[in-house]
């Protein structure tokens, strides 16, 4: 028998007046109900009740005890209440990827704390497919297949990969035809790994490599698109990084036809089983949110 339950056992006593009352109440054997109060006081170390043979009444500690009894018992049975009830609040700790997380998931979270003045929000943002479990996260965004099959996933969108330029690098440069050209070209590309670089293109039977040495290679997407605007080169990028360029007509979308399959965009929790109210509220609210953006949408 737990604690609890002896002390609400306790409570039950002093209310009912008697044990015998006390267990026809909470449907427990006279026996069950006085081996509680015997295993209480010997943890307390002092008698609680004097028993009569018609009543029981309370010591003065036991009525120390039933005073402070009583209030947690309450604050139980509102901490449980609140929780089936699906009470927002706490602390909710979210991860997304640097640009995305700046542009889209930020204005998430500030329309989450605005619909839920009890919750806080953590929002960590890396490039690195952070632990959810290890690092105590409850709810992440990822772009692309994910490594971890026991995550579970909540798809809400997806993007490509898209090879961009400013019209004004294109001005006198070798006609772009086929991914092979890209030779001919000045590519920058964002990567942590030195060295000559494969980009995958889809071609009309089977998908294709093209080994680059970039002219300009950074570890930083936001460096590299700047170095694209500024008419240093082609650069590919997510669809999402350059919407407003495109749509703008700032840079240039090259050989649409043979990017490599869109790679999904993904809201991820480490279980659904006892799904915390706070993280099915927000995995809710940021998937009514994505699906309006445009640029998560299939572009083909």
């Amino acid at each position: 028998m737990d604690r609890l339950d002896e002390l609400a056992i306790f409570v039950a006593i002093l209310d009912e007046g008697s044990l015998a009352a006390a267990g026809r109440k909470l449907r427990r054997s006279p026996p069950a109900v006085t081996r509680a109060l015997a295993v209480l006081e010997d943890r307390v170390g002092a008698r609680l009740i004097e028993r009569t043979t018609r009543r029981s009444r309370p010591t003065e500690a036991g009525k120390r005890l039933a005073d402070y009894g009583r209030q947690v018992l309450a604050g139980y049975g509102e901490a449980v209440r609140e929780a089936a009830a699906g009470a927002v609040r706490g602390t909710l700790r979210v991860t997304a990827p640097l640009v995305f997380g700046r542009r889209h998931i930020t204005p998430i979270v500030a329309s989450f704390l605005d619909a839920y003045p009890s919750i806080r929000v953590e929002l960590v943002l890396s490039d690195r497919n952070l632990d959810l479990v290890g690092d105590a996260l409850d709810v992440a965004l990822r772009i692309g297949p994910l490594a971890d099959s026991n995550l579970v996933v909540r798809k809400v969108g997806e993007v490509r990969q898209v090879l961009v330029a400013s019209p004004r690098y294109l001005v006198g440069r070798p006609p772009l035809r086929t991914p092979s050209d890209l030779a001919r070209h000045d590519v920058l590309l964002a990567s942590h790994r030195p060295g000559a670089l494969e980009l995958r293109f889809t071609g009309a039977a089977r998908d294709r490599l093209v080994r680059l040495v970039p002219r300009l290679l950074v570890n930083d997407i936001d460096a590299m698109l700047f170095a694209v605007r500024a008419g240093r080169g082609i650069g590919r990028a997510l669809s999402y990084q350059v919407a407003d360029e495109l749509a703008a007509g700032t840079l240039v979308r090259l050989l649409p036809e043979a990017e490599p399959p869109p790679l999904p965009v993904q809201l991820v929790v480490p279980s659904a089983q006892h799904l915390s109210a706070k993280a099915r509220s927000f995995l809710d609210h940021a998937a009514r949110a994505l699906a309006t953006l445009g640029v998560i949408r299939p572009e083909r």
